[in-house]
């Protein structure tokens, strides 16, 4: 697949409700409804941890035919509060979307993910198959330690000007263990000193994010909101090993082998390398693998933008035959 095939995206929708919902004492989880009410249902699960929603996401799915459900993870976007790690584990965000699932009085469910979208989408299908109609997942992100590792030190082989901006904070001693020191200065109190650690971690993201440089990304993922839910969450997650058995996902997969389901990855994704999605395959034969050839990691790329419409678009009809 090549950039001359670009499918555009659907024509800008508004929500038809939305709301808060009470998770527990300390969190608040902001969700919205746009498209067909009486549309198949679909879930759209944000990347990051942390990274949040934007109204941009809704167009990838047909308004006429989707119902299309987006929310904020906890800690994130319009979620409150806004990069709090109490409370904040993989068990509960998945509790989190059945909270939701039955609040919103949805049976099944398509479930979309990219990045750490894709992690929560596998730990959220194997924990409730029973409520997964198909799953549509890109960028695939299995949060292992050589993933994370990789992000924090691998990615110098191919962004070394990106991630010198990235570490330029730390000293030399601290360098040796970015994690741990990114993670105390994101929890640091102080709003100049956790924000410009969020900042530099974000735009370090976003940096990688994309095959060919994109300013617009960048400013994107440098904006105040998107970086402290980002860079605080995927540091708290990333400091847990995101609060799951390590290659749980992989081991359990198995679960999802009957369930419908589309995985597109980028051949040049630097953030969450080719060679997860390339195990996840091995892992899930029965689901359709496709590779961008001419892609980076995010779905904003031309060819994993069609891609992911064309995967909406097959199962919007799939799921009306049966």
């Amino acid at each position: 697949m090549n950039n001359n095939l670009h499918t555009p995206l659907f024509p800008e929708i508004k929500p038809y409700n939305n709301g808060l919902l009470p998770l527990d004492d300390i969190h608040t989880m902001y969700w919205e409804q746009s498209g067909n009410p009486n549309g198949l249902p679909v879930l759209f699960l944000h990347g990051g941890p942390g990274a949040g929603s934007s109204p941009t996401h809704r167009r990838l799915f047909d308004p006429k035919r989707y119902r299309i459900i987006i929310f904020d993870q906890r800690g994130a976007g319009k979620s409150t509060p806004l990069g709090e790690i109490r409370n904040n584990t993989t068990p509960h965000l998945i509790n989190d979307i059945e909270t939701l699932r039955q609040h919103l009085k949805i049976k099944k469910w398509v479930i979309f993910g990219g990045s750490w979208g894709s992690t929560l989408a596998l730990a959220y299908g194997e924990a409730h198959p029973e409520s997964c109609l198909s799953f549509i997942l890109r960028g695939i992100f299995l949060c292992r330690k050589k993933e994370i590792d990789w992000f924090l030190y691998g990615l110098r082989n191919l962004f070394p000007e990106a991630w010198a901006d990235f570490v330029a904070p730390l000293s030399t001693p601290e360098r040796s263990d970015i994690l741990t020191n990114y993670y105390q200065r994101l929890l640091n109190p102080d709003p100049e000193i956790h924000m410009l650690a969020a900042r530099t971690w974000s735009t370090y993201e976003g940096s990688c994010s994309t095959l060919l440089p994109s300013p617009k990304t960048v400013n994107y993922f440098s904006g105040d909101v998107v970086a402290l839910g980002l860079a605080r969450m995927e540091a708290h997650y990333f400091s847990h090993n995101i609060f799951l058995p390590e290659n749980s996902l992989l081991e359990n997969v198995h679960k999802l082998h009957d369930i419908p389901a589309t995985i597109v990855q980028g051949r040049y994704d630097a953030v969450c390398p080719i060679v997860s999605a390339d195990d996840l395959h091995h892992a899930w034969p029965q689901a359709e693998y496709i590779i961008i050839n001419d892609a980076g990691h995010s779905v904003w790329e031309p060819g994993i933008q069609t891609a992911i419409i064309r995967a909406t678009e097959k199962y919007k009809d799939l799921i009306a035959q049966n």
